[in-house]
C-alpha cells in the first residue's frame, strides 16, 4: 500500500498548528521550566544528547513522535535491518548494518543468511593486513609496504578518510595512508609526492571497476609505480604486489592486472556513501590502524545500530536529531545546518556528513514516483572549533540563522600543557569555546549598539563523549548515516539511490568525446558550452 504524503497527514498538520500557535522563546523556556536541562536530553554510557537548546518543547516533541509513528518509521527500521528490499528504485536491500553485525545473529536477502561472506570477508582483511604488517608480503623488490594509498572517489573514500583522520593517534608505528580521489592530477601528484614507490601498495576502490575518476587514477597509479621500478622487477609482480581492488567485478579487476586473490568483495545492498564499514573503508583503514582498531570501529558502528533498533524514539538519538531536523527545515524554513566538531581530528567529518545528508536526501520525488511538495534534505556544513568560530561564526550568530550541532570529548586526543593556577591546557581551552558557543547562540545579549546586539534563539544541539577513539568514531558514522536515513523514511523518499549523479556523468562521456576529435559531440554543445571548450582546446581564453 502506498504510503500516504506526510504533508497529508493529521500529525503532520498538528505540528503546524503548534508552530503557529506559540513562538518558543529559548531564554524564557530555561527560566520557566528549571528540569528542561534534564528533560531534553538523552544520556547513555556512549554518548549524551543535549538538544534543549532547540526551538522545542513538549507541545511540539509530542507531535513530531506522532509524525513518526504515522510514517510507520519503526516497521521501517525493522524492515531494513531485516534486509528487505527498501531501495525500491534499485530493488535492493540496504544492509550497512550487516556489515558491524557482531550479535551472531542471521541477516538475510531473498531467504539467504548474508552474515557468513561478510564474516568471511572480515577474516580476509584482518590476515592480508597481518601480513602486509609483519613483513610476510613485501613489495617487488622485497621491500616491507609502509604507505598506502587509497584511490577512490565519494563514498569510496569520504567515510574512510573522516576514521583514518579521527584514529590517527592509533595508526600502526611507521604506516602511512592518503586518499586519491579527485580526477585533478593534482591530487595524484601531491598526494604520491615523497612516497617510496618501493612501499607502496595502491588499494583500487570502485564497485564495478567502471568509476571514470577511479579508473584514470588508477591507471595513472600503475603508470607511475611501473616507471619507477622499471628494470627492477617484471611488470606482473610489481602490479601484484603493489596494488590491490575493493570491488565487485572480478572480471575488470583481473583485466587491469591485480590478482583476484588480492580482491575484496562488498556487496549491492551496500551503498557508496554507506560503505565505510565494508572492505571499502576495512582494507585501508586495517592496514593503516591494525585489524584491531578497524574491529573497534565495528563495535562502535553496532552500539549504535542498536541503539537506534532498539530505543522508543523518545530517547532514540538518531531519532530525535531527524525529528529536530524536519522540524527546522519544514516548519521553521531553515534549510541548513552546521557540523562544528570541537576535535580537530573530526576535520573530515563535515565532509562525510555532506554526501550522505545530500546525495541521501536531495530527492524530488516520493517513493510514488509523485513530486514532494515540502523541502527534503538540507546543505550541511562544518569546521573543527575553534577554527570555524573565525571563520563563519559571525554568518551563525548574526546573519541567518542555522542549526548547529556541537561535538565535544570529556579527554583530549592528545596532551598538550597543563592546567595551572592561572591558565588551562589547550584541551580545556578548546572545551571552554564549546560550551560557551551553544549559551550564545540560543540565549544572545543585549546591546544599546545595534552592531553589537546579539538576538540569540538560535538552535542548536550538544554531543558529548568521553574520547575520541576508534570506537567512537565508528559510533558517530552510524549515527550520521541512521539520521539521514530516518529523515528518508519519514517525507517517504529513497534515501538510498542516487541518480542525481548520471546526468552530468553522460554529458562527460560526450564531452570526452569531443576532447578526442569526433565533430557530431563538438556540434552537440550549446553555443555556451562550445566556447569553453574551444577556450579548454585551444589554451586561450575566449575573445
Amino acid at each position: 500500500m502506498a504510503q500516504k504524503p506526510i504533508n497529508q497527514t493529521k500529525a503532520w498538520k498538528n505540528l503546524e498548528n503548534e508552530v503557529n500557535k506559540h513562538k518558543i522563546s529559548l531564554k524564557d523556556e530555561f527560566k520557566k521550566d528549571t528540569t528542561r536541562a534534564q528533560k531534553l536530553t538523552v544520556s547513555t554510557p556512549r554518548i549524551f544528547f543535549d538538544f534543549s537548546r532547540q526551538l522545542i518543547d513538549k507541545g511540539l516533541f509530542d507531535p513530531l513522535i506522532e509524525m513518526a509513528n504515522e510514517a510507520g518509521l519503526k516497521e521501517k527500521i525493522q524492515a531494513m535491518f531485516a534486509g528487505e528490499k527498501i531501495n525500491t528504485t534499485e530493488n535492493r536491500a540496504v544492509l550497512h548494518v550487516a556489515l558491524r553485525n557482531l550479535s551472531g545473529k542471521p541477516i538475510k536477502v531473498d531467504g539467504k543468511d548474508v552474515m557468513p561472506e561478510v564474516n568471511a570477508v572480515l577474516k580476509k582483511i584482518g590476515k592480508f593486513s597481518e601480513e602486509i604488517r609483519s613483513g610476510k608480503r613485501v613489495g617487488a623488490t622485497g621491500k616491507k609496504i609502509k604507505s598506502i594509498v587509497s584511490v577512490g572517489i565519494g563514498g569510496s573514500y569520504l567515510g574512510p578518510e573522516y576514521l583514518a583522520e579521527a584514529c590517527k593517534p592509533f595508526a600502526k608505528e611507521g604506516m602511512n595512508l592518503v586518499f586519491v580521489a579527485n580526477v585533478d592530477g593534482t591530487d595524484f601528484a601531491t598526494k604520491t609526492a615523497g612516497v617510496g614507490p618501493e612501499e607502496t601498495l595502491f588499494v583500487i576502490v570502485s564497485k564495478t571497476f567502471t568509476t571514470a575518476e577511479t579508473m584514470k587514477n588508477a591507471e595513472t597509479a600503475k603508470k607511475w609505480i611501473l616507471g619507477k621500478l622499471k628494470g627492477r622487477a617484471e611488470d606482473s609482480d610489481i602490479i601484484k604486489k603493489h596494488f590491490i581492488a575493493v570491488s565487485t567485478s572480478k572480471e575488470k579487476v583481473e583485466a587491469f592486472g591485480i590478482d583476484p586473490e588480492n580482491m575484496f568483495v562488498f556487496w549491492d545492498w551496500v551503498g557508496g556513501r554507506y560503505s565505510a564499514t565494508s572492505a571499502v573503508g576495512g582494507v585501508p583503514l586495517s592496514l593503516y590502524l591494525g585489524y584491531d582498531n578497524f574491529k573497534k570501529i565495528l563495535e562502535g558502528a553496532h552500539w549504535m545500530d542498536n541503539h537506534y533498533l532498539n530505543e522508543p524514539f523518545e530517547r532514540n538519538i538518531p531519532v530525535i536529531c531527524a525529528l529536530l531536523d524536519i522540524l527546522n527545515i519544514n516548519f521553521y524554513g531553515l534549510t541548513t545546518r552546521a557540523l562544528l566538531p570541537y576535535s580537530q581530528l573530526l576535520g573530515k567529518l563535515p565532509a562525510h556528513t555532506q554526501q550522505v545528508e545530500m546525495e541521501s536526501n536531495g530527492k524530488g520525488v516520493d517513493l510514488n514516483g509523485k513530486k514532494v511538495e515540502f523541502s527534503t534534505g538540507e546543505v550541511v556544513f562544518g569546521e573543527p572549533g575553534t577554527n570555524g568560530q573565525h571563520s563563519f561564526y559571525q554568518e551563525i550568530h548574526q546573519g541567518q540563522i542555522i542549526p548547529c550541532d556541537f561535538i565535544g570529548f570529556i579527554k583530549p586526543s592528545y596532551e598538550v600543557g597543563k592546567s595551572t593556577k592561572d591558565s588551562v591546557d589547550h584541551h580545556h581551552e578548546l572545551m571552554t569555546n564549546f560550551l560557551a558557543q551553544p549559551d550564545a547562540l540560543a540565549f544572545g545579549k543585549k546591546s544599546d549598539d545595534p552592531a553589537r546586539n546579539f538576538e540569540g534563539n538560535r538552535p542548536s544541539s550538544s554531543l558529548l563523549l568521553k574520547e575520541l577513539s576508534p570506537f567512537t568514531a565508528g559510533l558517530l558514522i552510524a549515527w550520521t548515516e541512521h539520521r539521514a536515513a530516518t529523515k528518508g523514511f519519514i517525507w517517504g523518499i529513497n534515501s538510498f539511490d542516487q541518480f542525481g549523479v548520471e546526468l552530468g556523468k553522460k554529458l562527460g562521456v560526450q564531452a570526452r568525446s569531443a576532447m578526442l576529435g569526433d565533430g557530431p559531440a563538438q556540434n552537440a554543445f550549446n553555443r555556451s558550452t562550445k566556447r569553453l571548450f574551444d577556450a579548454i582546446m585551444s589554451g586561450e581564453l575566449p575573445s
